[in-house]
């Protein structure tokens, strides 16, 4: 097994412990399991040449998940600034190395219809059950969310897309948690469920892209038959 490969399986590894934990209610396993992740993840990236923007988004990540480890709010408001800096990294590498493109004019204004919807309607849904020191970080992090789950969409691919949304719904459920709403049992389960997809498809979708523009295009000469 090269090395890719290996730290690939220390990152799954490290999720399904993560997860496990959660289920369990194991608060210890979960911390300690936790700050492993992005790393692993991010050094998976580094090992197939990723490009600087996602490595950085990985690691800011890292930044939030070891933050938001403390129930403390001044804790939980640094956290969502690690994590903001990291969406902002993955919109500069959708811009940078993504297409306008990629899909279609008529699915990608669907799309920023559907968002510009969910957004409005959830922080209209929140923002009275939110504390009051916390609505309008959080609707300024949530505009940026949005943003960045919209560009993975429609610049990148299909993987990237759907790491979007599930980093949407992540965080969402977790906005549900600060203002006191009905949660389903385990909440820390499902949100560390759909954020540890979310990142491994956003870098796994954007390494794919990017990996296959940098394959040597075969040209006609080159084709052999066997």
């Amino acid at each position: 097994m090269n090395r890719t490969r290996l730290v690939l399986a220390a990152f799954a590894l490290a999720a399904v412990v993560d997860l496990a934990c959660l289920a369990a209610g194991s608060g210890t396993g979960h911390a300690l399991a936790k700050p492993l992740l992005m790393p692993l993840l991010a050094l998976w990236a580094a090992l197939r040449r990723a490009p600087r923007p996602l490595l950085a988004a990985l690691l800011f990540g890292w930044g939030g998940d070891v933050l938001l480890l403390s129930d403390a709010e001044p804790a939980f408001l640094a956290g969502m600034a690690s994590f903001a800096a990291g969406h902002v990294c993955y919109l500069v590498l959708f811009r940078t190395y993504g297409s306008r493109y990629a899909v279609p004019r008529a699915r990608a204004g669907l799309l920023a219809l559907g968002y510009a919807v969910a957004l409005l309607g959830t922080v209209a849904l929140l923002w009275p059950d939110l504390p009051a020191e916390l609505r309008v970080p959080v609707a300024g992090y949530s505009l940026l969310l949005t943003a960045m789950a919209y560009a993975a969409g429609t610049r990148l691919g299909l993987c990237t897309g759907l790491g979007g949304a599930l980093f949407l719904l992540s965080d969402t459920l977790i906005a549900t948690g600060v203002a006191e709403w009905p949660q389903p049992p385990r909440p820390d389960f499902w949100v560390m469920l759909t954020y540890v997809a979310a990142q491994a498809l956003l870098a796994g979708g954007a390494l794919g892209a990017l990996n296959a523009r940098r394959a040597p295009t075969v040209t006609y000469g080159e084709m052999r038959v066997v």
